[in-house]
């Protein structure tokens, strides 16, 4: 499989899958776009601040994530989709996908409800059909992150109905991507760092 690409590291500290040789495009095609995503999984550590003090109207997770590929020239991009059939024009909107590069499009699910799962699905669906990007790529959280929030009184906060791995996958294998390839991490506790007691 295509994972096997990947370093040990990233091998080891996030759940990994992967549809339609995302991996293999993505470090054949688009080898600077998969360097910054190894390089933010390697560098990311889940620190314990960030979930007892959480940020505002973004998560420090996603923040961490959408600055580190940010200084490295990703942008957060709303495409303007538009069907033209005989001369009669109908505006598509799609969501705006959290960090772009060079028809990469990666999506950062921390801590929102799980329909989410779906948006960004159907967004890459549909941005794959017009090929406007070539994969799509999204950061989660694996389930057993559950175990650390409770035990920081915090467990609540990120409930079943909320974004973690388990609601994914049924998802992507029930065709919610249709034929965009895709590739996903879920953040392990591997990577959680007690940075205050």
């Amino acid at each position: 499989m295509s994972i096997d690409l990947l370093p040990d590291l990233i091998k080891n500290n996030y759940e990994i899958h992967e549809w339609k040789h995302a991996c293999a495009i993505l470090a054949q095609d688009f080898p600077n776009e998969w360097n910054d995503i190894i390089s933010v999984l390697t560098e990311f550590r889940l620190y314990k601040s960030w979930i007892t003090n959480p940020g505002g109207r973004k998560s420090r997770v996603s923040g961490y994530i959408d600055e580190y590929l940010y200084n490295r020239g990703w942008i957060e991009k709303e495409f303007k989709t538009q069907i033209l059939v005989d001369e009669h024009q109908r505006n598509t909107p799609t969501h705006k996908i959290d960090c772009f590069k060079n028809r990469i499009a990666l999506e950062i699910e921390w801590n929102n409800k799980d329909p989410f799962y779906d948006r960004d699905l159907n967004n890459f669906r549909i941005l794959f059909d017009l090929r406007a990007i070539s994969v799509g790529v999204i950061i989660t959280r694996r389930d057993e992150l559950q175990d650390i929030f409770n035990e920081l009184g915090r467990g609540s906060s990120y409930g079943a109905s909320t974004t973690h791995m388990s609601k994914l996958i049924p998802r992507i294998e029930g065709g919610g991507g249709a034929g965009c390839p895709i590739l996903v991490f879920g953040i392990s506790k591997s990577l959680y760092v007690k940075d205050e007691k």
